[in-house]
């Protein structure tokens, strides 16, 4: 029983002196936040992304949906001590995608690796891209020569969803 105490009062004492979260840094990807249309220059179907901030606003929570029923969500969150942005994504599909990066001239950019079926290594790396016009372009390309070509695999749209 004192051990479960001590473990208790450990967690409490960390998270009375967790981070600051309304430092700057944790503000790089708030031109994502919002509820949005997305749509990709491969088709015409109209996808929807919610973007909210949770954790005292300390992380970004992605919902994303599609009309054939795929769904994903992502956490997202600045990490203070290695000075670079986390997303973490899966979805309905059983995909994992660690990605690690940061804004780059006014751009998110993260990168991460996966494994095919082959055990074969695909670079990923996305930027998302804010507009004058309010839009954000998502961009994810991928590589499975190390860098040396790329191919799109996502080139989406984000307009925001305005209430009448």
């Amino acid at each position: 029983m004192r051990k479960v105490l001590i473990v208790i009062m450990t967690l409490f004492t960390y998270s009375s002196i967790a981070a600051d979260c309304s430092d700057k840094n944790y503000q790089d990807f708030d031109f994502w936040l919002g509820e949005w249309q997305v749509t990709s220059k491969a088709d015409d179907v109209i996808r929807f992304n919610s973007i909210s901030k949770i954790n005292n606003g300390c992380t970004i929570l992605e919902e994303y949906s599609s009309p054939s029923g795929y769904v994903g969500k992502s956490l997202n969150i600045y990490d203070q001590h290695t000075k670079k942005w986390y997303q973490t994504w899966t979805d309905s599909s059983g995909l994992l995608l660690q990605l690690r990066g940061g804004i780059k001239q006014g751009t998110m950019v993260m990168v991460g690796e996966t494994l095919n079926d082959s055990q074969q290594t695909t670079i990923n790396q996305i930027h998302w891209i804010p507009n004058e016009d309010g839009t954000v372009r998502q961009h994810w390309q991928v590589s499975q020569d190390n860098g040396k070509t790329w191919q799109t695999t996502f080139d989406g749209l984000y307009k925001r969803v305005t209430n009448n």
